[in-house]
């Protein structure tokens, strides 16, 4: 998604496959949409392919799933593309360890699971992305930004999240300072945002490191109010 109707215009955030999305108006090249998850409005190309009929049953739960193409029964290819964590995907056909989700396209069944499926080990959800590059406006694989990291967890158990820092940090009462950390609790600055996966560390898709990745809780505060000048707004629990 576009900031403005403009192929040179920044990216605020990204539609994965299989996502729903209202458009709001149409010009000459582009949709402006809103998305039905978080109610975000951006812009995209006309040639996105829409299907109103797509009825998901399922969802990714790997960080990426390799697609294969061709018929069955024939020796399939694989493709360079990928569905993302997330995407959403209906079975039209399975085939022993595979399924079918548009014509003559395939993913391994053991990466998708149900669409009401919940996973609250959110380690497990966040480690999925370590070492990902850090991307403004990404949710995915290919490059993701602090907020998205966050949201993902929420988005993939089924809960409304906000998509920007500046909402998240509103979703929830918390505290401002804290002496000691937990696991579970989401550190937010202006504009940032990270969670603690035990008492001193904590994993960020984080922009000068250009990348997600696991730091001392400890060493990072005074890292970003050193380098940022910026200091912890608000703390509270996933």
């Amino acid at each position: 998604m576009l900031e403005k109707p403009n192929k040179n215009s920044n990216i605020s955030s990204q539609i994965i496959y299989g996502e729903k999305f209202k458009i709001l108006s149409k010009n000459k090249n582009f949709y402006k949409v809103k998305t039905y998850y978080d109610n975000y409005i951006g812009y995209i190309n006309k040639k996105t392919e829409i299907n109103n009929k797509f009825k998901p049953s399922h969802k990714i739960k790997v960080l990426r799933s390799r697609i294969y193409t061709g018929k069955y029964k024939q020796k399939k290819r694989t493709s360079k593309r990928w569905l993302a964590f997330n995407s959403k995907l209906q079975i039209i056909k399975k085939e022993k360890n595979l399924i079918m989700f548009e014509k003559n396209k395939w993913v391994k069944i053991n990466d998708i699971s149900l669409i009401i499926t919940k996973e609250k080990n959110f380690i497990k959800i966040f480690k999925l992305f370590i070492n990902c590059p850090y991307k403004w406006g990404g949710g995915t694989f290919e490059g993701i930004d602090c907020s998205a990291l966050i949201q993902n967890f929420y988005k993939y158990n089924n809960e409304f999240f906000p998509r920007d820092t500046v909402e998240q940090i509103k979703k929830k009462g918390g505290i401002k300072n804290k002496n000691s950390f937990k696991k579970g609790d989401i550190i937010f600055w202006k504009g940032h945002v990270a969670i603690c996966i035990n008492s001193k560390n904590l994993i960020h898709a984080y922009g000068p490191e250009k990348k997600v990745i696991i730091m001392p809780i400890r060493s990072t505060i005074k890292r970003i109010e050193k380098s940022a000048n910026l200091k912890v707004k608000k703390v509270f629990r996933i």
